[in-house]
């Protein structure tokens, strides 16, 4: 009977404590339905003016930026169209002094001929001897009338057009337009056995093991780790990336296809002939390679990523630095033959960016 009287008695109480729960969960949804009401009326709203704020004040610093660059790139072309002007002006007027003092000379020369001839034909024998002294004195002055010499003062001089402002404007533009838009493989008949291939023919990864490959077909580096592109470049502007960021040994640049593919010998090794130019590292130390003479590079860090530039009409093979839009070596050519892409690693792995 107890048992019976104490259930009633304990319904009121859990009515009550889930009464007193409901009011705890009510005022706890109140207060989160406060806390996003605030949010949609007041936090959104001044988020939305904040973005909208922080948009024109990008907008407004990139016109701005642009308006600067645009600027400088206005005096910049100023400049150096005056220093075009100059030059021209210059050697346009060296060649006209040049014509007077030639065309004087020519006249002189001319008499003096005139006057020998009439010596031989109108004179006798004693009167030509007589006239001796007279003839020897007119002859002296033309032996001090030079033969016109090659000057370099006649010549247009490029390099009043070197800007270093307008050449890294220039790398940049080039590459930010170009590098990615040219389709760029590694010809895997060129490829060094001690390199293989990734199958996309675009990463280059070293082995201190020579591959069991055919070494007899004649693109194939023997010794030497390098491959070439499998297309080369006549005539244009080309440019290209390479990610170098894991790997401390490895060279690239350009070469001419008639580059030897074998043996351990300089005529073979990139950089240390006439045929190839590249861009090197072997741990710390960054050359730019050519025939043999290395052109030290200084640099604050390791690049992660190369660009390379050949430009066949202005004769120039470049290598640039896009995370910091640096030029690390620009080089002048005469180009003579189409160029390859070339590739050499020594260690870990390069890839063609993509």
């Amino acid at each position: 009977m107890a048992r019976r009287g104490a259930e009633p008695r304990a319904l009121p109480e859990r009515a009550a404590e889930l009464r007193n729960k409901l009011v705890d969960r009510c005022e706890r949804l109140q207060l989160q339905s406060a806390a996003i009401a605030k949010h949609v009326d007041e936090v959104l709203p001044a988020r939305s003016q904040g973005v909208l704020s922080a948009a024109n004040s990008a907008r407004e610093l990139v016109i701005q930026r642009l308006i600067l660059v645009g600027k400088v790139c206005e005096n910049e072309e100023q400049r150096l169209l005056e220093e075009v002007h100059a030059e021209e002006e210059r050697a346009q007027q060296s060649i006209l002094t040049q014509q007077a003092h030639w065309t004087e000379a020519l006249q002189k020369l001319s008499a003096l001929r005139t006057y020998l001839v009439d010596m031989i034909t109108n004179l006798d024998d004693q009167g030509l001897v007589n006239a001796e002294q007279e003839i020897f004195e007119r002859t002296e002055l033309a032996e001090g009338i030079l033969e016109p010499q090659e000057s370099a003062k006649l010549n247009f001089n490029q390099q009043c057009v070197q800007s270093p402002l307008l050449h890294r404007l220039w790398a940049s533009a080039v590459l930010c337009c170009m590098a990615g838009s040219q389709e760029i493989s590694i010809d895997e008949k060129t490829v060094s056995p001690h390199l293989s291939l990734s199958e996309d023919k675009k990463t280059l990864t070293f082995s201190p093991k020579k591959a069991k490959l055919d070494l007899d077909g004649p693109e194939r580096f023997d010794h030497w780790p390098n491959a070439l592109a499998a297309a080369a470049f006549h005539t244009g502007l080309h440019a290209w990336k390479v990610s170098v960021e894991k790997s401390c040994a490895y060279k690239l640049g350009v070469c001419y296809g008639s580059l030897p593919r074998k043996g351990p010998g300089n005529e073979a090794r990139l950089g240390f002939n006439a045929a190839s130019w590249v861009f090197s590292r072997y741990d710390k130390e960054f050359r730019f390679l050519h025939a043999g003479q290395p052109r030290p590079v200084e640099l604050l860090r390791a690049p992660t990523e190369i660009g390379v530039l050949v430009d066949f009409a202005g004769g120039e093979v470049l290598f640039y630095d896009p995370d910091s839009c640096t030029i690390l070596f620009s080089h002048r050519e005469a180009f003579a033959a189409p160029l390859y892409p070339v590739f050499a690693v020594a260690h870990q792995s390069i890839s063609l960016s993509q």
